[in-house]
């Protein structure tokens, strides 16, 4: 009979048991802790830390990476073949447009100028003398008007050697810097060959390519943000200038181009940048990522009651873009409203919480996406 008695015991204790691991297995696979857990977690309070719902500036990011261009980039070359006989630069010199830069031999088309001015001094000369003669009808009309004609043809000749002497005396076509020099004085210049380079990079055009989903975002005047790694991070700000009429259908992408000012020429042409495109500046409500508990496909927050009974609420929130640190809210928050930041994961719905602390925003530029 004792014996009994004991095994019934004994069976009745393992039942109790069993039961309770799977109560506690149950509840914690619902996400809520068991019964006895529930109850020691709503009478001892949670101490958390939490940050209020505000508003920020925020954006649309897109990133690509950009080439740079000159402004301004011409190869300087001769146009007739010819002796150099002076070169007016040194290597990565700034010039002015119109400064010269490689004086070729022009003694020839100098003396032919000059016979043609004093040719041209005769015939007006002539043509005065004439002039007085057919007043007083001492010489035909036909004279005249022969002589006349003379000097517009020494007039043209006159231009057109002016305009082979400008070809023999190369200047800067736009204010920029020189590259390196790649001819000596005294060599012979065909048409074509390359005297040296010109680039105006008082400000760059910076070409970058995005994906064509982001084409509705994009226009002229957007604000871009353009850093280079090589230069220690440096950040440069510009705008968006013109965007490529044409799509690749290789990369389904088009080319944008930026441009950036860059008054101490720090950047030079074919240097890589990070590129930022910032674009849908709003004002929108944020809180700290670490506020976010996500729940299978569901987004949720703890939100702190401002009431005497400091308790809190697990809210379901739509969330848009992110900035490093912060989220922003589309909609199941207010301002003002506090959310708990530190110690969601010992919180349970009407559990009383301790604000130890106030947390910031983290700082940093607004961005999203």
């Amino acid at each position: 009979m004792l014996y009994g008695n004991a095994m019934k015991l004994r069976a009745a204790l393992i039942l109790t048991i069993l039961l309770t691991g799977v109560a506690a297995a149950l509840a914690l696979r619902s996400g809520q802790p068991p019964p006895s857990v529930l109850a020691q977690s709503a009478d001892r309070p949670v101490t958390v830390t939490a940050a209020p719902v505000v508003y920020v500036v925020m954006f649309d990011r897109i990133e690509a990476l950009g080439t740079v261009f000159a402004n301004e980039s011409a190869a300087i070359s001769a146009t007739v073949t010819e002796r150099v006989v002076a070169l007016h630069f040194e290597d990565n010199q700034f010039v002015r447009k119109g400064d010269p830069i490689a004086t070729l031999s022009q003694q020839e088309v100098q003396a032919a100028r000059d016979a043609a001015v004093e040719q041209l001094t005769e015939h007006q000369r002539e043509l005065n003398r004439l002039e007085s003669l057919l007043q007083n009808q001492s010489v035909s009309r036909q004279a005249y008007d022969q002589r006349k004609t003379l000097l517009r043809i020494t007039q043209q000749r006159i231009k057109e050697l002016e305009a082979r002497l400008q070809d023999r005396s190369i200047r800067a076509p736009f204010s920029g810097v020189l590259g390196l020099r790649k001819i000596s004085v005294g060599a012979l210049v065909q048409p074509g060959d390359l005297i040296t380079t010109i680039d105006d990079v008082s400000r760059i055009k910076l070409d970058f390519a995005v994906p064509e989903t982001y084409i509705p975002l994009l226009a002229p005047g957007a604000a871009v943000s353009a850093t280079s790694r090589i230069l220690g991070g440096r950040t440069f700000e510009g705008t968006v200038a013109g965007i490529d009429t044409r799509v690749d259908p290789a990369t389904r992408s088009v080319v944008v181009r930026a441009l950036v000012p860059n008054p101490d020429r720090a950047l030079k042409p074919g240097m890589l940048l990070t590129v930022t495109l910032l674009k849908n500046e709003r004002r929108s409500l944020v809180v700290p990522e670490e506020a976010i508990v996500p729940f299978q496909r569901r987004t949720f927050v703890w939100v702190v009651d401002p009431g005497a009974s400091a308790s809190v609420e697990r809210r379901e929130v739509t969330t848009g873009g992110r900035r490093p640190g912060v989220v922003e809210i589309l909609n199941g928050l207010a301002q003002g409203e506090r959310v708990v930041v530190r110690g969601t994961d010992q919180l349970r719905p009407g559990s009383r919480v301790v604000v130890m602390q106030t947390e910031p925003l983290p700082p940093g530029p607004a961005a999203a996406l």
